[in-house]
């Protein structure tokens, strides 16, 4: 007996319209990112990294990671490839434990390099929509995640462009106690 298949669905349901949307929204980070990185020469977290540092320097890196929403440790995964590369300097100043954070010139250049937004496209994006309709967009975005497979809380603090396996292979060196 031949199993019957469902008959393919309409190009004007809902979900599929909806689907397209994230499409859109997911190509346009991905093509930006892309953008960034050619011209740039860094990722694009790391430019919004650096120009936060450039608009507050001597920031911290938990400073930053506050300004960037993401973990104390996804920030110093992003600061210490720049501190190689001497785009970002540290020093303790008179708090020995604190560590503050100044763009040096060659920073400057790669923010000069690199395509507006410095922050991204969704962070612009969603910054220039009014209050009421933020509320409702986030309403609906967490019934979507509700019903993800499995949906895993800590990826909401990974910048976007770098996954949960790409965090976990760049660890950060911590101070072992004497």
């Amino acid at each position: 007996m031949p199993s019957k298949r469902a008959a393919p669905a309409s190009l004007d349901e809902p979900a599929l319209r909806v689907l397209r949307q994230f499409r859109l929204v997911f190509n346009t980070i991905k093509t930006h990112f892309r953008e960034v990185e050619k011209r740039a020469g860094i990722a694009g977290a790391q430019v919004w990294a650096l120009s936060v540092v450039r608009e507050q320097p001597g920031i911290g890196v938990s400073g930053l990671a506050r300004e960037m929403d993401i973990h104390q440790s996804t920030a110093s995964n992003l600061v210490k490839p720049l501190l190689e590369q001497g785009l970002l300097v540290s020093d303790r100043g008179d708090d020995k434990r604190a560590v503050h954070l100044r763009i040096t010139p060659g920073g400057t250049r790669v923010l000069r390099k690199a395509p507006m937004p410095l922050s991204g496209v969704l962070p612009r994006a969603l910054a220039q929509l009014d209050t009421r309709t933020l509320a409702r967009l986030e309403r609906d975005l967490d019934a979507v995640v509700s019903v993800l497979d499995k949906p895993i809380a800590r990826d909401a603090r990974l910048p976007l462009g770098r996954s949960a396996e790409e965090e976990a292979a760049a660890p950060v060196r911590r101070k072992r106690a004497a």
